[in-house]
């Protein structure tokens, strides 16, 4: 199963913008990346396939103490912690589309964020924990937007006639990272959360996805193709400094870093199906956190509350 999801999350990037929303509305939704907030290493969350569907788990950095966050019939994506580590916002189906919710780490205090009728994908909270950013549709193409965290105030940033996705807040607030449609290719993109001073980051020939700020906001965690597989990467916010992380014969995907800078989590494939690794920015030190036969995606790594 986790095999399958992650195939048909990849494809929509090989295919036409139009196809790609047919393939997202229809499936389950590209994934998010996002912001580590500066402090000392919490648990990490993510998203796993129960059997039945997929829930929000956390885990311990040494793959001790796992912990099932949400409980349902319905899949759940796309876990994102919040500042305070008192909450997590993720994507779930309120049975007729996907929404934006908020939980707390135990289970308990489900809140409904986003409620329309079209999805709404990938939460990112803002710094200070008063907006929440994520894609949603917005009648031509996806687009970036910004709302409360108890669903009051949304307001589009970006504003085009091609998809953006997978937004993630700097730890300054000041920007909004996110993947963008440049006519060939996906390639990551920041702006300010008031939609004004649009700037191109990467600038290649082979997709770039899934942004993810360093808790000091000076290097931005990405995936993009090697050439034989995707692989992570990190690069300076004004584009310079390109520096490739992982480097193997298998894809790696959803690279978020954590809250005290040192490592950066990720899912790679071990051959099976794909597990949560953590890795240093320079590539050294990989170490194994989960490890099961049902697949482990899109972590995203809290800091203690």
């Amino acid at each position: 199963m986790g095999s399958s999801i992650r195939s048909r999350r990849r494809f929509g990037r090989a295919i036409t913008v139009g196809a790609v929303l047919a393939v997202v509305a229809a499936t389950v939704p590209v994934t998010t990346s996002l912001a580590a907030f500066p402090g000392r290493n919490g648990k990490i969350a993510y998203y796993a396939y129960d059997g039945n569907d997929y829930e929000i788990y956390t885990i311990n950095p040494d793959g001790s103490g796992r912990h099932r966050v949400t409980d349902n019939t319905t899949d759940d994506y796309d876990p994102a912690w919040s500042p305070d580590g008192k909450r997590i916002a993720y994507t779930g189906y309120d049975g007729n589309d996907y929404e934006i919710y908020t939980i707390r780490p135990d289970g308990g205090g489900r809140h409904r964020v986003t409620d329309n009728t079209t999805d709404d994908y990938g939460p990112s909270w803002s710094p200070g924990g008063k907006r929440i950013a994520y894609y949603g549709y917005d009648g031509n193409d996806y687009e970036i937007y910004t709302i409360g965290p108890d669903g009051g105030g949304r307001r589009q940033v970006t504003d085009n006639t091609t998809g953006d996705f997978n937004p993630a807040w700097s730890p300054n607030g000041k920007r909004i990272a996110y993947e963008g449609d440049d006519g060939a290719d996906y390639e990551i993109y920041t702006i300010g959360p008031d939609g004004g001073g649009r700037k191109r980051v990467t600038d290649n020939t082979t997709g770039d996805f899934n942004p993810s700020w360093s808790p000091g906001g000076k290097r931005i965690a990405y995936e993009g193709d090697d050439g034989t597989d995707v692989e992570i990467y990190t690069i300076g916010p004004d584009g310079g400094g390109r520096r490739q992380v992982t480097d193997n014969t298998t894809d790696d995907y959803d690279a978020a870093w954590s809250p005290n800078g040192k490592r950066i989590a990720y899912d790679g494939y071990d051959g099976t199906d794909y597990e949560i690794y953590t890795i240093g920015p320079d590539g050294g030190g990989r170490k194994r956190v989960t490890d099961n036969t049902t697949g482990d995606y899109r972590p995203d790594w809290g800091r203690k509350a």
